[in-house]
Order: structure tokens, then C-alpha cells, then sequence
């Protein structure tokens, strides 16, 4: 299966997501997904077996229960393949974040500055 295959269901996604804070265990990710997308737990398994079968989670056995774990190896295989991409959204970024900046430099110096107007300190004209 590709990649983009495996992370195109959203409920992969998601299971990615919780597995982002560190391991979980079957029944915890079990109960979020099933709470969430409503589906059963035979369902849940399928989708952490297609994680499991594709390289992108790791499973390992603590007593009676199995642990989760991502597995960021796919993952940065998907970040070369998207590098090819990257031009096309990074200097938009970097000129949002360039206004961005301005725009609070420029509401940073008002506010420090006194007013400029001819006004009394009731807002009236003089």
C-alpha cells in the first residue's frame, strides 16, 4: 500500500494524531476513535493494522495489553516526496509571515507613541 493510501483515511490520520503524544494502548485508542467516528472496535483494529502492516506504528506487548507507538520512518519518506512540493507554498508562508510581523511592529509603535491629533483629554476639539 502507499503511503497516501495509508494516511488517506481519516481515521488513520487521527490515530496518527493521538500517537503523536506517545504511546497508547489499544483499548485507549480504541475508545477515542470509536467515540469519534463511531465505529466499531474490529474496525479501529483493521485501520491500526494497516498503521502496523505499513511501517507507520509500532506495536509492543506490556503484560496483557499492546502499546502504540508511531513509527516515523514512512513519515519522513512522505516529507522527501513533499520537499519536490514545498516551493510551491513557501514563499507565500514567508510573506504572510512578513506582514504579519509588519503588522504588529506597526500597531506596537502606535501604541507607544502619544496621540498626534489636537484633542483635549475628553476627546473634544480644542
Amino acid at each position: 500500500m502507499h503511503a497516501f493510501d495509508v494516511l488517506g483515511d481519516p481515521v488513520r490520520r487521527r490515530i496518527l494524531e493521538l500517537l503523536t503524544d506517545g504511546e497508547m494502548t489499544a483499548g485507549g485508542l480504541c475508545d477515542v476513535i470509536r467515540r469519534e467516528f463511531g465505529i466499531t472496535q474490529p474496525a479501529v483494529s483493521q485501520h491500526l493494522r494497516v498503521l502496523r502492516d505499513n511501517g507507520f506504528a509500532t506495536v509492543r506487548a506490556e503484560g496483557t495489553r499492546r502499546l502504540y507507538a508511531v513509527d516515523a520512518r514512512p513519515l519522513r519518506e512522505v516529507d522527501r516526496w513533499l520537499e519536490n512540493f514545498r516551493r510551491f507554498w513557501t514563499p507565500p508562508l514567508h510573506a504572510l509571515a512578513t506582514e504579519l510581523a509588519r503588522g504588529k511592529r506597526e500597531r506596537r509603535l502606535r501604541e507607544q507613541s502619544p496621540p498626534t491629533d489636537d484633542t483635549t483629554e475628553h476627546g473634544r476639539d480644542r
